[in-house]
């Protein structure tokens, strides 16, 4: 049989270190993209350029939806919810990073989910890599959307500007390398940070919230300790979860790492930059506009810096959309041609495959965002029925499978080991309740009239 016929045969190998070291194994044994002479060298991203593109991969979509969150849970259990949902999926990446760094083979969380439990957890483990990267590159074309319905004043039925933005991610994401990525990430972050930071400036110098009444006595709305109803909290909860939760797709970008034992760096300074940006961006908003903040929140500020917000953070969350889109397309072409000659040649095959799948999972997140055409709830849907168990529960299992023998050792090692039992609990409880109050929160929107119908023509940034 050819070799082509068994894509996915990746062998195991256990290690039971206590560290977070990335970088014991030697970085060609094993790895799904070769160097060599004849070959097209995808292994060309250096750490600081990996850094800049996880800043891009989580700093964008939760940071727009982190202050109406805040507003649902209030401000102490919102920041809580900010620190400790960041710390778990800061420790989750390292340990995905550690995982592969013992088992180089792994290009993607579906290839760990095969070693640890087999090729149905494989499957299972690869379709919910592609919905919550379909989900949420959905998000980014509803954000693109949104800033040209604002812009422009809603001058054309919103289902044109979707499919605008469905062909401004998809030809983005066609790009084929991270490396030649890594420049518009560099713009896509500084213009989303930048147009942030220049609302958070503007909500703090009107006189009220500029989608309060503007005359005449009005409920503010901030709550240091709110009462949400369950299906309210989970779901806000998980949307700010799910703000830091695409650490899965860290994986693939690991794997065109020059030198993957600096991905540990790469992810400390992507994670510690982002909980410092989402606290202190997302209680500012909050403080300042109550109940009265916007999903996004780039329109927090009254219509002027609304439209400066969104036409400095375009670009931004255009890349935003267009990684989401990459990794979820890099995913299916790499299982296609692995181990296929065509993975690494500028064949008619590897072009075809590539752009196949881009244009596929572009269309897929199409057909998303405009049946879920909110924010928030696109990232609460992505975050209870996929990064829960990818970003959660897998990598405590991944722990446990390299650290097996933990459970026989001495007091800290079974502290260790229970903790990451702990966190697949919490995974469960997160997928399980977190589904529950989302469905709920849509059918209400829908109910309500918050949400229209599937592929209206309404403007979706309230700019009209």
């Amino acid at each position: 049989m050819s070799s082509e016929k068994h894509p996915d045969l990746i062998e195991p190998t256990h290690s039971s270190d206590n560290s977070i070291n990335v970088g014991k194994v030697d970085p060609e044994d094993g790895e799904v993209f070769k160097t060599g002479e004849g070959l097209v060298n995808f292994r060309t991203v250096s750490w600081i350029h990996t850094s800049v593109i996880f800043l891009k991969l989580i700093f964008a979509t939760g940071v727009l939806t982190i202050p109406s969150a805040m507003f649902t849970l209030g401000a102490l259990p919102g920041a809580i919810n900010v620190l400790g949902w960041q710390a778990l999926n800061t420790w989750c990446a390292l340990v995905q990073g550690q995982f592969k760094a013992n088992h180089p083979s792994c290009h993607s969380i579906a290839d760990m989910g095969q070693l640890v439990g087999g090729r149905v957890v494989k499957e299972i483990t690869g379709i919910l890599f592609l919905v919550a990267f379909i989900i949420v590159g959905a998000s980014g074309m509803v954000g693109v959307s949104t800033a040209l319905n604002a812009l422009s004043n809603h001058s054309l039925c919103t289902n044109y500007f979707s499919i605008i933005a469905a062909l401004m991610v998809g030809l983005c994401a066609s790009v084929r390398r991270f490396e030649k990525l890594t420049w518009i990430t560099w713009a896509g972050f500084a213009s989303v940070f930048i147009a942030v930071f220049i609302v958070v400036v503007g909500v703090t110098i009107l006189d009220r919230p500029a989608a309060a009444p503007q005359t005449g006595d009005y409920d503010f709305g901030y709550h240091v300790i709110a009462h949400p109803t369950f299906a309210a909290g989970i779901t806000a909860a998980s949307t700010i979860f799910c703000s830091g939760a695409g650490t899965s797709a860290f994986l693939p970008v690991m794997s065109e790492m020059k030198n993957p034992r600096e991905y540990s760096k790469a992810v400390s300074v992507c994670m510690g930059l982002v909980t410092a940006a989402y606290l202190s961006f997302s209680l500012v908003v909050y403080k300042y506009c109550g109940q009265w903040v916007a999903s996004p929140s780039l329109g927090s500020a009254g219509p002027m810096v609304k439209k400066i917000g969104y036409g400095i953070g375009l670009l931004g969350l255009c890349v935003s959309g267009a990684l989401y889109v990459h990794v979820s397309a890099k995913y299916v072409f790499v299982r296609v041609l692995r181990k296929s000659r065509h993975l690494q040649a500028n064949t008619a095959v590897h072009w075809g495959t590539w752009f196949g799948c881009v244009i596929t999972m572009s269309v897929v997140s199409f057909l998303i965002a405009s049946g879920v055409p909110i924010f928030n709830y696109l990232l609460s849907l992505a975050g209870s029925i996929a990064f829960a168990p990818l970003a959660l529960g897998l990598p405590g299992w991944l722990w446990i499978y390299d650290h097996a023998d933990y459970w026989r050792g001495n007091l800290w090692r079974k502290t260790l080991y229970g903790l990451h039992i702990i966190l697949i609990l919490i995974s469960a409880f997160l997928t399980i309740g977190g589904t529950y109050g989302v469905i709920v929160q849509i059918m209400d929107a829908y109910k309500d009239g918050s949400i229209d119908s599937a592929f209206s023509c309404a403007d979706n940034s309230n700019s009209s």
